[in-house]
């Protein structure tokens, strides 16, 4: 029998979550089959792909006629379509999520993507959607912008499981951490139980090489003077995401040895995990498995769509990569400084942020005005 390279991964203490929900999925028994037999422990969504699951889908309608005839208001119908796929999803995870002591088995689901740059609406829609869902293993995702920072400390505190999107820059990761041990803190000194917490920091991969490869793919369609320039712009085709992510875990490390975190790790705190997003490789003269080889490591997660997920099990080359090349990654990032290369990698991370809401607003929006015009249609005359 073949290797499922997916689970041999689990034993380098990673685990991996799926990127893709759909009630399809959930009714077929496909989804419990990932997660019985080929080592599936979390599932992750966004607005784009419930859009994708709703949209053109008929096995959604009987709900919406049943929004209709309560007369809902367009939200409160994708509300009543996608909380019992994530009650569900979150059922059926649930064995995983009391196997792990609640380090796994978490379906994420995203807050309204219009609100994140207002803090309080967050808050409160992070608060909603956690009691309205009702289940333990339910992980609320807030985008890791400015305003979303103090949402994520007070959600934490709350006692609600947060997974924090949307992180490209090191730095934006570092204040996700700090956020969540000081929602941590706050707990402490209220006389809570901070032990059944959990919260994961989404680093985006694909995104970035998208977008410093085309800056390169466009220096180099203008042309080089020096045959020296042309060979260290291809050099660095490809490889700042995973440098980036290396980068990031050693900054993991370094909070995780701090006196702060370690007092908090003595009263049963779980480690704020980073998660490898965005995996799918966009190049195909890329490995369709790169990121998901080049960043296996302990305490990690990586989440995976669908494609990628049957990428891995039949060809991932699997060994604890995490933690080499680190020095090299420190070079790498430190490259594109050059008078040859020149590309700010903080206002590359400012436009993925700006275009990763935006990339989640679309389907959202979208979405709303699907299920407007399916309410039209279904509404009786």
């Amino acid at each position: 029998m073949a290797t499922n390279h997916l689970l041999e991964i689990q034993q380098y203490g990673q685990s991996i979550w799926m990127d893709n929900l759909s009630r399809d999925m959930i009714q077929s028994g496909e989804l419990e089959n990932l997660v019985k037999n080929q080592g599936i422990s979390g599932i992750t969504s966004n607005p784009a792909i419930f859009e994708k699951a709703i949209t053109g889908n008929a096995i959604y309608d009987a709900d919406i006629e049943a929004g209709i005839r309560e007369v809902l208001p367009t939200y409160k119908i994708y509300e009543s379509l996608i909380f019992p796929d994530i009650r569900n999803a979150c059922d059926i995870l649930r064995p995983v999520y009391e196997a792990t002591n609640s380090l796994d088995g978490y379906v994420s689901i995203e807050v309204p993507p219009t609100i994140a740059h207002d803090t309080q609406a967050t808050i409160a829609e992070a608060r909603r959607y956690f009691q309205e869902i009702g289940r333990e293993n339910v992980m609320i995702k807030i985008p890791g912008t400015e305003a979303g920072l103090p949402a994520i400390e007070q959600a934490i505190s709350e006692g609600i499981n947060i997974n924090v999107t949307l992180l490209f820059a090191v730095q934006s990761y570092i204040n996700a951490a700090w956020a969540y041990i000081r929602g941590l803190e706050k707990r402490v000194t209220e006389g809570r139980d901070i032990s059944k917490i959990a919260s994961v920091a989404s680093f985006f991969l694909s995104r970035i090489d998208s977008n410093i490869d085309g800056k390169i793919d466009a220096k180099l369609q203008r042309g080089v003077d020096d045959i020296n320039d042309e060979a260290v712009l291809r050099g660095v085709r490809g490889k700042i995401a995973i440098a980036n992510a290396k980068i990031a875990y050693q900054e993991y490390k370094k909070i995780t040895s701090t006196d702060a975190w370690q007092a908090l790790s003595t009263k049963g705190a779980k480690v704020q995990r980073l998660l490898w997003a965005s995996t799918s490789t966009k190049d195909p003269s890329y490995s369709d498995v790169m990121y998901v080889d080049q960043l296996i490591g302990k305490d990690t997660v990586n989440t995976l769509p669908p494609a990628t997920i049957k990428a891995c099990a039949d060809h991932c080359n699997v060994s604890d990569r995490l933690e080499t090349g680190t020095l090299e990654a420190y070079t790498l990032i430190e490259s594109l400084k050059q008078p040859d290369i020149t590309i700010d990698i903080n206002t590359v991370m400012d436009e993925l942020l700006a275009e990763g809401i935006d990339k989640f607003v679309q389907p959202f929006q979208s979405l709303m005005n699907s299920l407007e015009g399916k309410v039209k249609l279904l509404s009786p005359v």
